[in-house]
């Protein structure tokens, strides 16, 4: 055989030992990479973040480095080039993780106050004039608004439909300025009077009246919606299955002494609990509803175009319910069962 063709032939399986070396690497001892969303600055979080990571370091027997980006997209591409092999979403971010960037969930956060979620606010300054969402739609042309990051699920995805999709407002118009932020950005722009309104979460809040309680006291909060579910953990679907049982009995079990209560408190969690990517059904309902109402309000669509893409929303959202629907029934018979044993 020529030189060059066995070449051809070899360099294939080279490339492909080579990979399955790197994945063999990673899997015994190579740093696990951790994503953090930027929920506030980087300098903040790290030290909520550190201790945890290094009890995980410690379980797995390997370096855990935390990855912090300037925005929430930033996070999502990290994962989709396998640059962090697991991260801290929101639900909408999460969804974009798993739909984009290979992602699956695996865990969702226990919220230490015991709530099953968290809520997404709408806060203005305590000596502010307006009292509720109507008034500040009324009043949106002389307003600056401070949104979140358009990959937050509390910050952009929840108001944008309760808020503003509901109402036919385009909030990147409607306002005499929109600014997108970090959840600790608004509410610190909101108490400095620098923004009139702005996105926030309950979580946050808490967050704030713990680090910025002077702070705190200068907002209002004008609008609550719906409850959102806890935040989930995502790893990359592709990671080897015995780092990922390694991650399942940290995780799970993460929160049964003193101490570890004691380094979960600043994160406002209590534990971890095993979740699947069923989490973001109502998340997904949430968007496509949003979609629709953006459709329904669109001038510039024919009226066979419109009816075209709402018939394609809502067999989408027909698949969506029905899927929810089993998954609520599965959820009862397990309790059931669970309750006869």
């Amino acid at each position: 055989m020529p030189l060059t063709s066995f070449r051809r032939l070899t360099l294939p399986l080279i490339v492909g030992l080579g990979l399955l070396g790197s994945q063999v690497a990673a899997a015994e001892g190579e740093p696990l990479k951790f994503g953090i969303i930027s929920t506030e600055s980087s300098q903040n979080q790290a030290p909520l973040w550190d201790p945890f990571l290094d009890d995980l370091s410690e379980a797995l027997d390997r370096p855990v480095e935390p990855f912090f980006a300037t925005d929430y997209a930033a996070v999502i591409q990290a994962m989709r080039f396998d640059q962090i092999d697991l991260a801290w979403y929101g639900n909408k971010s999460a969804m974009e993780a798993v739909d984009r960037a290979g992602g699956e969930i695996f865990a969702q956060t226990v919220a230490a106050n015991g709530a099953p979620g968290y809520w997404s606010l709408m806060i203005t300054h305590q000596n502010s004039e307006l009292d509720n969402v109507d008034e500040v739609l009324a009043n949106a042309s002389e307003l600056v608004f401070g949104n979140g990051d358009p990959n937050s699920t509390s910050g952009f995805l929840v108001p944008g439909y309760y808020i503003f999709a509901k109402n036919g407002v385009d909030a990147s118009t409607a306002f005499k300025r929109t600014l997108n932020s970090s959840h600790e950005t608004n509410a610190l722009s909101v108490a400095s009077g620098q923004v009139d309104v702005a996105t926030f979460n309950t979580e946050s809040m808490e967050r704030l009246e713990e680090v910025h309680p002077d702070k705190a006291e200068q907002l209002k909060v004008i609008w609550k919606s719906p409850l959102i579910p806890s935040d989930p953990l995502v790893w990359r679907e592709d990671l080897p299955e015995a780092l990922k049982t390694e991650l399942r009995d940290f995780l799970y079990a993460y929160g049964e002494t003193d101490e570890q209560q004691a380094i979960l408190e600043p994160l406002q969690w209590s534990g971890f609990a095993p979740s699947t990517n069923d989490q973001l059904l109502p998340i997904r309902q949430l968007e496509l509803f949003k979609q629709r109402a953006q459709v329904e309000a669109d001038d510039s669509l024919s009226a066979e175009q419109r009816e075209t893409r709402l018939a394609e929303l809502d067999a989408r959202l027909e698949e969506l319910n029905a899927r929810l629907e089993a998954v609520e029934a599965e959820k009862d018979a397990n309790t059931t069962a669970m309750a006869t044993q």
